[in-house]
């Protein structure tokens, strides 16, 4: 069984997206793609976007249809990323957007590129976003400075504790649904005590 999800904004507004009947495949919804794109606002055109665990794609096909430069979905199930092939990456303008059939997580370990803004949105039952957030704030440089990073996770599966250069300032729950936005500042970075 598949379903429909719209690109909400921008060059395909009113586009749709197959999303396959996948385990763990739970495509953003309109009100928090929305809530998203407002608390971004204009740092959106022209920058560099990666969505890990993109899935439907949903969150980094509305960030390039309202500007983004260049956009990277990387998704490890087949059948996710053959829909995307088939379908959106297919739109006029999708250039932009390149798609890595991949694991996320080993895929990010060897990312040679920094981005400006990076979408997590992984299944929600592990903690696949913490892992992601521990590469990303790590001493090999893949976000550029003030680079905002959105993860989007079960209410009860938020962090303990987020890396030292990732600040919050954002936050938002929808239903089952938490939304953090961070922005990646390396001068915050606390110096650990020695041991």
């Amino acid at each position: 069984m598949t379903g429909k999800i719209r690109i909400i904004a921008g060059q395909w507004r009113g586009r749709k997206l197959t999303v396959p009947d996948r385990p763990g495949l739970r495509p953003t919804g309109d009100r928090a793609r929305e809530t998203l794109f407002n608390w971004i606002g204009p740092r959106l055109v022209g920058a560099r976007v990666l969505d890990l665990f993109a899935g439907s794609g949903a969150l980094g096909l509305e960030a390039a249809s309202r500007g983004a430069a260049r956009v990277v979905l990387v998704e490890r199930d087949a059948a996710a990323a053959a829909s995307l092939r088939q379908g959106a990456l297919g739109w006029p303008g999708s250039e932009a957007v390149e798609l890595i059939q991949a694991d996320a997580l080993a895929w990010l370990k060897e990312c040679p590129e920094v981005f400006d803004l990076v979408l997590i949105d992984p299944p929600f039952a592990g903690d696949l976003h913490e892992q992601a957030l521990a590469l990303l704030a790590g001493p090999t440089r893949r976000l550029a400075d003030r680079a905002l990073v959105y993860v989007e996770c079960a209410p009860d599966r938020l962090p303990e504790r987020w890396p030292d250069n990732l600040v919050r300032c954002r936050e938002k729950r929808l239903g089952q649904v938490l939304m953090t936005l961070l922005e990646y500042c390396p001068e915050e970075r606390v110096a650990q005590p020695a041991v």
